[in-house]
């Protein structure tokens, strides 16, 4: 698979691209916005690394102009906390402050592509309850949901991860990351949300007393 590294530090750029060399990745390399968005322009990219302060362009511009469906990891020296949400509200995938560890930034590539990907072909499907993981899209009897990114993330990785007990806890740490300064309610507010949009599918996802959620698919009789 192949991953773009966009960063104007060349030594980031040379950490990133060799750890990712061990892990079977393919990079390719620029060092602001414009060069990034020239090279997905012409070639295909499985996912984006993206600094957020460079010149000519920097990380929240690029999100911005960016018209293809790309996962996006931030890995920024911006650890503010209105930083994070705006590239979230930019549909990046996942945001990490330098400075960083190489092997964690290499493990949430792997989880980004996974959930991204999906881990049962390009499709889920329950009744009427589709997940489409290339188009990135939910959908009930054909109506597409608006789900947030970070809704559409936990409901994939209960999917993933069917009949599992997941403390809030994990889900945090899986989906908004180890340095995320909040608490367990932001699960529980997620949740609920993600509830009232699956509608008539809200009670596949179950609460575990003392524990946290789980996504349980009723047995065929």
């Amino acid at each position: 698979m192949k991953l773009l590294i966009v960063d104007d530090e060349k030594l980031i750029r040379d950490v990133i691209k060799e750890y990712a060399r061990i892990e079977n990745f393919e990079t390719l390399e620029a060092d602001n916005g414009e060069e990034a968005l020239d090279i997905i322009n012409k070639q295909s990219i499985d996912l984006i690394i993206l600094d957020i302060m460079m010149p000519k362009m920097d990380g929240f511009t690029f999100l911005k102009e960016v018209k293809k469906d790309i996962p996006v990891i931030i890995l920024s020296a911006r650890s503010e906390e209105y930083d994070k949400l705006a590239g979230f509200d930019l549909n990046a995938d996942d945001y990490l402050t330098k400075p960083f560890s190489p092997k964690e930034l290499m493990a949430r590539v792997k989880a980004v592509l996974k959930r991204y990907k999906g881990t049962n072909g390009e499709l889920f499907t329950y009744e009427d309850l589709k997940i489409d993981f290339k188009a990135h899209s939910v959908y009930i009897k054909d109506k597409e949901l608006k789900l947030t990114p970070k809704e559409y993330e936990l409901l994939v990785y209960f999917t993933e991860n069917e009949n599992i007990a997941l403390s809030r806890d994990v889900l945090l740490n899986k989906l908004w990351g180890y340095d995320f300064y909040g608490d367990d309610r932001t699960i529980d507010t997620h949740i609920k949300m993600l509830r009232n949009n699956l509608g008539k599918y809200r009670d596949l996802i179950t609460t575990v007393r003392g524990v946290g959620y789980k996504f349980v698919l009723p047995k065929k009789h």
